[in-house]
């Protein structure tokens, strides 16, 4: 997976189509995004929550609904990888050409 936590994306796929958030986690080939996908679930009442209810939270959505935005142009791109003068593999904007790390 190309995608880190803190990256801002945009979804491109799916109910929340053209909105930006930023991802909070992943697990696998999905990623929880910030204020994206939110669902309604029931929770019973425990030691933390004494209420339970109905509670609205980010729901995991797949990699592929979500493309990375180049922080210097606004827009979604891929990513491209690079190995730098250190040895080290960084990530690259395949539209500026700039890096994401």
């Amino acid at each position: 997976m190309n995608l880190k936590v803190g990256d801002k994306v945009r979804v491109i796929a799916g109910k929340d189509k053209g909105k930006e958030g930023k991802i909070i986690g992943k697990k696998n080939d999905r990623v929880l995004v910030e204020g994206i996908n939110m669902v309604k679930k029931h929770v019973k009442p425990n030691g933390q929550d004494q209420n339970g209810g109905i509670v609205e939270k980010e729901s995991l959505i797949h990699v592929s609904n979500v493309m990375i935005i180049d922080p210097s142009t606004k827009k979604p791109t891929r990513i491209s990888h690079e190995i730098n003068k250190d040895g080290k593999k960084v990530r690259i904007s395949s539209k500026s050409k700039n890096k994401l790390d």
